[in-house]
């Protein structure tokens, strides 16, 4: 077992003994279920309006009504429920004094970083997978464009591995995981509240900048079926470095 997957391992121990995954991940779950019944049964009710108006069979584009709805809704779960699940990757290791055990083992600290971001990854992503569900059972009464939906879950895997990455650096900043989520919450708060800076600006080179920053219109992009080269860059830079700035803070406080 190579040490990353030593990391990998114990922290997916540490966080399946831990009531902290179960409720995060019942939370995740009945907020998705809830938000895709709400829109289905939009969706079924503008559906009798339009046959009661046209007098026969109508048709609804689910891919609108539905799950471009649903994935544009679940960006503010993340972005509150994510935090919540990183804030103990660094912060418990302080608290518990088991960081000066893991600084001093024979493990480098890009492996104990990227050991701790895969763990949380696969957790979220396994949440995920979950989700899909959703679509596979509509498929069996209804009809609609699959390459939005998956796009879509693209974006929603992208944008949670960025606050992932964003809320494992919070973690390392401090010792107490409450301040830590609220620290993950509010760097990606900051990041969301941005984009709406750039649309003020609007046709300009700084507006350009500043909505090229925030990842609002990198994810609505993917949410609306369009797969752009620089929305990939965008996730996979802003991934790379955040933990790039986690493996810094890691690494200065390893000689304190």
């Amino acid at each position: 077992m190579t040490p990353v997957q030593a990391i990998i391992a114990k922290e997916l121990r540490g966080y399946f003994v831990s009531p902290i995954v179960y409720v995060v991940g019942a939370v995740f779950l009945l907020i998705f279920g809830f938000l895709s019944y709400l829109y289905i049964v939009f969706a079924g009710a503008q559906a009798i309006q339009l046959m009661q108006m046209q007098g026969g069979p109508a048709s609804i584009n689910l891919n609108d009504l539905v799950f471009r709805n649903l994935f544009a809704s679940m960006r503010f779960v993340l972005l509150i429920i994510l935090p919540i699940l990183t804030m103990r990757l660094f912060a418990e290791e302080r608290k518990l004094r088991t960081f000066e055990f893991l600084m001093t083992s024979p493990i480098g600290i890009h492996e104990i970083v990227l050991g701790k971001f895969v763990s949380i990854l696969l957790i979220y992503l396994g949440l995920l997978g979950i989700t899909g569900l959703v679509p596979t059972v509509l498929m069996l009464f209804s009809e609609f464009d699959w390459n939005p939906v998956l796009t879509g879950y693209l974006g929603m895997a992208l944008l949670g591995a960025l606050f992932l990455a964003v809320g494992l650096f919070a973690s390392a900043l401090t010792e107490n995981q409450i301040v830590a989520a609220f620290v993950g919450f509010g760097i990606l708060l900051t990041f969301w509240l941005i984009s709406g800076l750039g649309a003020l600006l609007g046709d300009t080179t700084a507006g350009h900048i500043i909505s090229y920053v925030s990842f609002m219109e990198h994810y609505d992009r993917l949410v609306r079926g369009l797969i752009d080269t620089s929305d990939l860059v965008y996730f996979g830079s802003g991934l790379l470095l955040m933990l790039f700035l986690t493996h810094r803070v890691v690494e200065s406080t390893r000689w304190k």
